[in-house]
């Protein structure tokens, strides 16, 4: 149940056009709602801007139609995240209007238009071009937050003058989210660069060394730049959530 939805009950017990029972009836499954195998939290929207996001990942498809079910009665937008393709095939014949994202993995389901609410715009960027499913899932997460959102894909320091020339999309941004593999070196060369907060995403991109981003993660946080600030190992998700908070206004 989102803002929205509660000032409308409340305009209309306040018309008469409610009773106060019905009302009443409806805020019971206000602060959450329990399935059989889930408890969603439906008063997220209310406490912090934001629906609750689904995590697909070793969740049946039943149980995700099940969630995805009920937020959607609740008037929510319903974004899922690490959803494999065959299940995205199966809920998009439940729900005809879902958007599936294969790069990012990320299926987002409409119950009303997205409003963009962000200050400015969120930049993402992807040293290459096998860090863009991380690239991506932020930056669908991020639209779906309601940002404006710009991409700069494959811009890795092993090509600096790539990045440079797009100097005016690094300075207009208000927050920029670099995701980067290998040395993970990317986030502190955009820091260097820019007046705004810079959110390092490391991923498992890599060879041995690399240690399924652990070296990546080390890295971004030795970085020398001030203003960089790091999620977890391929976490685009969370990266675009704190971008979203800093853009809000």
């Amino acid at each position: 149940m989102n803002v929205n939805t509660i000032k409308k009950l409340l305009e209309d017990v306040k018309k008469g056009s409610v009773e106060v029972g019905e009302a009443l009836e409806r805020l019971k499954f206000l602060p959450f709602e329990e399935l059989e195998f889930a408890t969603i939290d439906t008063h997220r929207s209310l406490r912090r801007g934001y629906p609750e996001v689904v995590f697909g990942q070793g969740k049946s498809s039943a149980q995700i139609r099940a969630i995805v079910k009920a937020m959607l009665s609740r008037k929510e937008n319903v974004l899922v995240t690490r959803l494999e393709r065959a299940k995205a095939v199966l809920l998009k014949r439940s729900f005809k209007k879902a958007e599936y994202n294969p790069s990012a993995k990320t299926l987002f389901i409409k119950s009303h238009p997205v409003k963009k609410s962000g200050r400015g715009s969120i930049l993402v960027i992807s040293a290459g071009t096998s860090d863009v499913p991380v690239a991506e899932e932020a930056a669908v997460t991020a639209e779906c937050l309601g940002n404006r959102v710009s991409r700069l894909y494959d811009v890795g320091v092993s090509g600096l003058h790539r990045l440079l020339h797009k100097k005016d999309d690094l300075l207009g941004a208000n927050v920029l989210i670099v995701v980067a593999g290998m040395e993970g070196a990317l986030p502190s060369v955009v820091s260097g660069l820019v007046a705004r907060p810079v959110i390092a995403v490391p991923t498992s991109v890599g060879y041995g060394a690399n240690l399924g981003g652990l070296t990546t993660l080390m890295a971004m946080l030795n970085s020398c730049a001030s203003g960089v600030s790091v999620v977890n190992i391929d976490n685009g998700f969370g990266a675009a959530y704190v971008a979203s908070l800093i853009n809000r206004e």
